[in-house]
This record gives C-alpha cells, sequence and structure tokens, in this order.
C-alpha cells in the first residue's frame, strides 16, 4: 500500500488572549498606585479619554453615565463585556462619573453581617493617608552647611561631595574605601583622610560604616571610648546574644560595671540620620473601606479616591471623524482609539465592581475576625472564595494582591485573611494558621521569668488543650517566621535583662 499526501479539514476550539482581554487581566492585579500610572498614560496616548472631575469634563459638556453591564469571568478566566450604550456623548463608569453613581450601591456596597459585636467607625470619613507619610530628605543638605567650616583643600572637597551624596538615610557610608579610591582614582590615604573630617559633622556618627563605628564615634567626643568599651563595641555579636558573662571576660570588667556600659550604649543613637527624617514613603491608601453600620454589622464600600475617573468623549469622537473626510488612515486610527478608550472604561469598571465583590465575600467568611480579633479567624483559600462568588481562583488571585483594606482592626492587605488550616483535636473545624501564630506569641509574651519559659513541646501541649493539633516542627516553624528566639536563648536573654 503506498504512501501519498493527502489534505484534511479538522474543526478545532482553543482560547485566544485578545489585547482586552490581556488587558483587563492586568488591571485585575495592578495596585491603586499602578493603576493610576496606567490610566495616565493612556490618557497621553489616546485624544478620545477624558479624565473625569465629576459633573463635566475639561471640554465644559455635560457627562452623562454610560450603561455599562457588569462583566462576567467564567472558570476560564475568560472576560467579556456588553456594548457600549451608542446614544451617550460621554462614556464613563457609572462610579468614575458622579459621587452618587458607585457600584457600592450595586454590587454589595451595603453588605450588612449579623454576627458583629465589635467596634469602630466609618472609615472613610476623614481618612488621611498622608498622614502617615515621612517628612522630606534634610540630612545631605544639613551637612552640606557645615562642609565649609571643615577647611578642605579644593581637591578635596569633589571627594567630600562626592562621598555625601553617597550616605543613606540613617547617616552611614556603605561603600568601602577602597572602592571609593578606586572610582575616584585617589589614593585610599587620601579618602580616609577625607572621612575622617567629614566624621566630626553633626550629628555625631554620621559617615559611621558600621555600628560599631558610629558608637564609637559618639563614645570618643564624650571622651569615653577607653580598652573596655572599645572591647565591648568590637564584640556587639555577644551583645546581640546576651551572653554577657562572656563580654564581661573580654571587656575586663564585673558584671555591674558591664551592665552599666551597656546602658550607656543604649542612649546613643545607632542611626543619627535618621532624625532628619527619611526618603518620603507615601502612606498605604486602601482600595476597600469595612465600618460597622448601626444596625451591628458590616458595611464594604471601595474608597473611590483612589479609584481613576476617565470618560470617553463620543461627542468629540464624532466631530474628528466627520471632520476627517474620506481620509481612510485617519477614520481607521480614531476607530482603533474609540475601541480602546471604550474597553478601558468597562475594564475599569469591571476591576472596581469585583474587587468589592471579592472583598465583600472576604468580609462575609472572616466576619469573626471583625467582631473578635484575630484569634477568631477563620482558615480560608482562594477556592473558597472563588466557589463562593462564582469566580475563577486566579481572578480572586490577581484581585487580593496589592490590595488593601480598612478596617477597625487596621489597615491589612487582602491575602491576609488567607491562611492554611491547622487541624482540630475533636475533628471539628480547623484553625486559622494565624490565629495560631497569633497564641504562639501571646503564650511568649507571658512568660515574665526564667522558669516561666515554655518549650516548644509545652506550647504544643498549650495548644493542643485549647483543641489545636498541632506538631513541634510546626511550632518551631511558626515562633522563627515571628523572630521569636529559642526557650534556651529567651531564658538567657531574661536572666541577663538590663
Amino acid at each position: 500500500m503506498a504512501l501519498a499526501p493527502k489534505l484534511k479539514a479538522r474543526q478545532t476550539q482553543s482560547l485566544a488572549m485578545t489585547p482586552q482581554l490581556q488587558q483587563a487581566i492586568k488591571l485585575l492585579q495592578l495596585s491603586n498606585i499602578e493603576l493610576s500610572a496606567f490610566v495616565d498614560e493612556q490618557l497621553e496616548k489616546n485624544p478620545l479619554l477624558e479624565r473625569g472631575t465629576g459633573d463635566e469634563n475639561r471640554r465644559g459638556e455635560d457627562s452623562a453615565p454610560a450603561a455599562v453591564e457588569t462583566m462576567a469571568t467564567d472558570s476560564s478566566t475568560e472576560i467579556t463585556a456588553a456594548p457600549a450604550a451608542a446614544q451617550a456623548d460621554l462614556d464613563a463608569p457609572a462610579h468614575a462619573a458622579t459621587p452618587d453613581a458607585s457600584p457600592a450601591a450595586d454590587v454589595g456596597g451595603s453588605m450588612d453581617y449579623s454576627r458583629n459585636t465589635g467596634s469602630g467607625g466609618g472609615l472613610s470619613e476623614g481618612f488621611d493617608p498622608a498622614a502617615n507619610a515621612a517628612a522630606e530628605v534634610s540630612l545631605q543638605d544639613y551637612l552640606r552647611t557645615q562642609m565649609p567650616h571643615l577647611g578642605l583643600s579644593e581637591r578635596d572637597r569633589p571627594i567630600a561631595d562626592y562621598m555625601l551624596g553617597l550616605i543613606d538615610d540613617a547617616g552611614y557610608l556603605r561603600e568601602e574605601s577602597e572602592a571609593l579610591a578606586l572610582s575616584l582614582g585617589v589614593s585610599s590615604s587620601r579618602i580616609s583622610s577625607v572621612l575622617t573630617q567629614l566624621q566630626t559633622l553633626e550629628p555625631t556618627g554620621v559617615f559611621a560604616r558600621s555600628l560599631s563605628e558610629c558608637l564609637s564615634l559618639q563614645l570618643a567626643e564624650t571622651n569615653e571610648l577607653d580598652d573596655a568599651n572599645q572591647a565591648l563595641l568590637g564584640n556587639l555579636r555577644l551583645l546581640a546574644r546576651h551572653d554577657l558573662k562572656a563580654l564581661a571576660k573580654l571587656c575586663g570588667v564585673d558584671m555591674d560595671e558591664l551592665k552599666a556600659r551597656v546602658l550607656r550604649l543604649r542612649q546613643l543613637s545607632p542611626k543619627p540620620g535618621l532624625a532628619f527624617g527619611g526618603t518620603v514613603v507615601a502612606g498605604v491608601e486602601p482600595d476597600v473601606f469595612v465600618r460597622e453600620t448601626p444596625q451591628g454589622g458590616w458595611a464594604v464600600e471601595l474608597n473611590s479616591d483612589t479609584l481613576p475617573r476617565v470618560l470617553v468623549n463620543k461627542r468629540y469622537y464624532r466631530e474628528i471623524k466627520a471632520a476627517s473626510g474620506d481620509d481612510d488612515t485617519a477614520r481607521e486610527f480614531l476607530s482603533e482609539c474609540h475601541q480602546t478608550a471604550s474597553w478601558l472604561v468597562k475594564s475599569l469598571d469591571q476591576r472596581a465592581r469585583t474587587i468589592l465583590k471579592v472583598a465583600s465575600e472576604i468580609v462575609r467568611q472572616q466576619d469573626a475576625f471583625f467582631a473578635y480579633g484575630v484569634d477568631h479567624m477563620r482558615p480560608l483559600k482562594l477556592k473558597d472564595v472563588s466557589e463562593a462568588i462564582d469566580m475563577h481562583e486566579s481572578t480572586v488571585s490577581r484581585v487580593t494582591s496589592n490590595k488593601f483594606m480598612a478596617t477597625p482592626r487596621g489597615t491589612v492587605e487582602l491575602k491576609f485573611f488567607f491562611t492554611a488550616a491547622i487541624p482540630s483535636t475533636d475533628g471539628g473545624e480547623g484553625h486559622s494558621a494565624q490565629a495560631v501564630r497569633h497564641r504562639i506569641k501571646a503564650l511568649v509574651e507571658e512568660e515574665t521569668d526564667a522558669k516561666s519559659v515554655m518549650s516548644d513541646d509545652r506550647i504544643v501541649e498549650l495548644l493542643r488543650s485549647h483543641g489545636i493539633d498541632i506538631a513541634r516542627r510546626t511550632v518551631a516553624k511558626y515562633r522563627e517566621a515571628l523572630g521569636i528566639p529559642s526557650s534556651v536563648e529567651r531564658r538567657r536573654i531574661i536572666r541577663n535583662r538590663i
């Protein structure tokens, strides 16, 4: 039987990721800061996009909210959207155009959960994210005003300016002298000479290259840098381990005098530059607010300040399209801009609605946390939320990444509420890993003296008495993750407490 080439028709199905779908998925996982930057970029590129200001846009035209349907996310994470209303002059998401048209009114914005007995107020009222922002950096400016009094030569001033630009917010110079000499093409001795002069500037301790040198500069200024203190600063690792016996032997002093010297070290500033502030740190702006309602439930609402207000000016689109005449290139460009702009508006609206929907379900599942605290958190997986709201796990994962919720118990990331389950000794509902870690921390904080220090085995016994079936290695893992030393080290710390 001879083989011969043949032509056959075969019909198959495959999932295609359109650019619009990729954009919608990308918007879901962006933080509010990244989203704002993305929208600003689109406003510059697309002439049909307008930044909404409430009731009117920059062209002075009345804005009419568009009829935008909620997009659906199926089990394969494919997102589709309903067509926009053709007769609207401006196409905008309901929550972006006017303050009265918020998705909170449409998608669980006033969800009340009856199992709340906690206390709290309206978090969205008077919330000031800038209240936690650090002051502007001024350390280098302060040092620069002192440099003329050092009497540096003309050839040393550029070296000093270069080194000034390398200090961090704490006032440390992290570069080694050899590396600086190689970068500037000078000798190491010249670098050391300039550095010695810079270390005389205020605040004392700046331009130090290590913690030991920083504290040494401060002790030397008050003539306290004797041999014992030099030995103490040279063995700070022993002090960190609270091994005071070995430290006293190296310093050649008794225990009482050593404790007095350690107390003196604690009065010094390990990071002198921080007195002048650090780089500007933006306060975390929550994407969602959770507040207590007068009826004793919880209300979930979006933070409208983080939602970009973007409009599509269809009137402007029609005017330019009419003016373009028979220019096919211009008409194709305008059509593409209009399609991209309309999809962006719909994607932003869907993003807001999806965040609210996921956050509302999280509050419903973890209402005991809001009412009673972290000890009452339930084990929660992405699958639990995705099944409850009929979304894919990957969508819930994207929504909860880099999103924050302001609650009466503080501002936390949405990922905070998803924890593994620790089995219960009675076979009932498991315990949240987050709650178990909190219990371990609380048990350790109750240790008042060396005799009360508990081993990991003892902690296991106490947790099991509360119905938590946990292994010793799990306790050790959680303890290390919390930064809690072992029982041996905790006893040493308590015995040598100063």
